[in-house]
């Protein structure tokens, strides 16, 4: 089976597209990543690889879903959009934004995280209810908001958050500074995190999952590109970046 390199390689000797394996001088292509906040170390890393394999190179924004798809509504022009969960995509294509059928590459599960040295002694989801603990969430119509409520709704606990966030990064940024006790995140983003926080583990996380989907979006320029990096997510080199930052794939069965 042809790899993507030789494919993308015999396109650009074609004409398809233009590469200076080729031994021309012209400038390589580029294609614009729309993708949600929480892909932004993993994404750098495949988008590097993507670009030597291919010779595309890519140009990332990264922000909260929500916060996408409103930039996506107000005009912006992009070739991919990748969302931290379904429902979110599934608004984009209501919208008439994309150009083809989003497919999911990864899924995430939630991490309950402290700063380093958990100074609150936080133990369990409940402890979110404690007057004396200062917790952040996502906002509601942010993937990882809706999620957090779904998973402290199924045990029983409700959150009352010193703050709301528009993305799990921000949410990350404030535990990492211990202007929080505890906040509810990615499990990529507390892998990512280090040393700098501390995991509380969350009985049931597994069975609560946001599925990241990816689509070329009606206003790409260079559709086919957009289409093919799409494909090399699923590629093993890409699911292999993917596994070691923490999020889950096709493999993992879910």
């Amino acid at each position: 089976m042809p790899t993507l390199k030789g494919t993308a390689l015999a396109l650009a000797c074609a004409g398809a597209l233009t590469l200076t394996a080729c031994g021309t001088d012209a400038p390589e292509d580029r294609i614009t990543v729309y993708a949600a906040a929480s892909l932004h170390e993993v994404f750098e890393e495949i988008g590097d690889l993507y670009a030597e394999e291919t010779g595309t190179a890519v140009e990332f924004s990264f922000a909260g879903s929500a916060d996408l798809l409103a930039q996506l509504k107000q005009g912006a022009r992009a070739d991919v959009l990748v969302t931290a969960d379904e429902q979110t995509m599934d608004r984009a294509a209501q919208d008439e934004l994309l150009a083809e059928t989003p497919q999911v590459f990864a899924a995430n599960t939630l991490a309950l995280a402290t700063p380093a040295g958990n100074p609150a002694g936080i133990t369990g989801l409940e402890d979110l209810e404690r007057e004396d603990v200062i917790s952040v969430l996502c906002a509601p119509q942010v993937p990882c908001g809706a999620l957090s409520r779904e998973l402290t709704a199924a045990a029983g606990v409700e959150p009352a958050p010193a703050s709301e966030e528009n993305s799990v990064t921000d949410v990350l940024g404030k535990v990492r500074s211990a202007e929080a006790d505890a906040g509810l995140v990615y499990a990529s983003d507390v892998q990512a995190a280090g040393e700098d926080v501390e995991t509380i583990e969350i009985d049931d996380a597994e069975d609560h999952l946001n599925r990241y989907p990816g689509a070329v979006l009606e206003s790409a320029e260079v559709p086919e590109e957009a289409a093919e990096f799409l494909a090399f997510l699923a590629m093993p080199e890409a699911t292999e970046l993917l596994h070691e930052a923490g999020f889950r794939t096709g493999e993992d069965g879910w």
